[in-house]
């Protein structure tokens, strides 16, 4: 009898004891996941404006490129008419592209316009699959002659993050194989200016190559898909600390 009254002064009695560094521990962590979730709910309102955006330019007429390099943020995904010619002989291979799982190169051309039209504009003709020996580069040839190119303006792509210098080939040759090629890089290899934006060739242009052009990146949808997880791993959290904290009453304590 007095053992067992002895046992119930010390053991703490059934219900809800979290230690104040669980406490702590889980609402630090519980404010992370719920931010996170937030954060790709927001990101997934911006690429459903951006989806949107690029579905109203492709929707509407052909417009004269823009003036300047700054003008790109407010006329991105705008359908443009340009006229001019093909330096064939001096054509970009952007690297590292795939379609479906498989590798390729999206093929860029520059396109040289008439006298005081400089820079020339940059075509994304598409993309098409890299051979399995890397020393093998793709036939990208097209014919001479004045074109009128139709498409849409976009930004060159660039990497999420850049861990150096891009790598050189020890070789320079044409089609030149580029990952992440700045305007910079781009004219200094041509020898001529070029435009800080790429026009993507109309899917029923001519002289192109697999064009499924969309908004580069995640969808919408898959935004959505992480918010959930992460608003999940939140709930599972809480249920966690709610499961382990919760103290039963002791056999020995409840015993007379």
């Amino acid at each position: 009898m007095k053992q067992a009254r002895l046992q119930r002064e010390i053991l703490p009695a059934a219900g809800f004891w979290p230690p104040w560094w669980a406490t702590l521990g889980t609402l630090v962590l519980g404010a992370l996941f719920v931010s996170a979730g937030f954060w790709q709910l927001g990101r997934a309102d911006e690429k459903r404006a951006l989806f949107a955006l690029f579905a109203a330019g492709a929707s509407q007429p052909g417009i004269e490129p823009p003036a300047g390099d700054a003008d790109l943020t407010a006329l991105r995904y705008h359908a443009v008419t340009v006229a001019g010619h093909y330096d064939a002989a001096h054509q970009v291979l952007l690297d590292a592209r795939t379609h479906d799982g498989q590798a390729g190169y999206e093929v860029l051309t520059p396109l040289l316009r008439p006298a005081g039209h400089e820079p020339a504009m940059l075509i994304n003709r598409g993309w098409l699959p890299a051979d399995p020996d890397r020393r093998r580069l793709p036939d990208v040839s097209v014919a001479p002659g004045p074109r009128i190119v139709r498409g849409l303006l976009d930004a060159l792509p660039r990497a999420g993050l850049v861990a150096g210098p891009t790598p050189v080939e020890q070789v320079p040759r044409w089609p030149r194989r580029l990952l992440y090629p700045t305007r910079a890089e781009i004219g200094t290899a041509l020898g001529y200016p070029v435009t800080d934006y790429q026009l993507l060739l109309a899917g029923e242009g001519p002289d192109g190559y697999l064009r499924d052009w969309r908004p580069a990146g995640m969808t919408p949808q898959q935004h959505v898909g992480y918010a959930v997880q992460w608003f999940a791993l939140a709930g599972a959290l809480a249920v966690l600390y709610a499961i382990v904290n919760w103290r039963k009453a002791s056999p020995q304590a409840t015993g007379t």
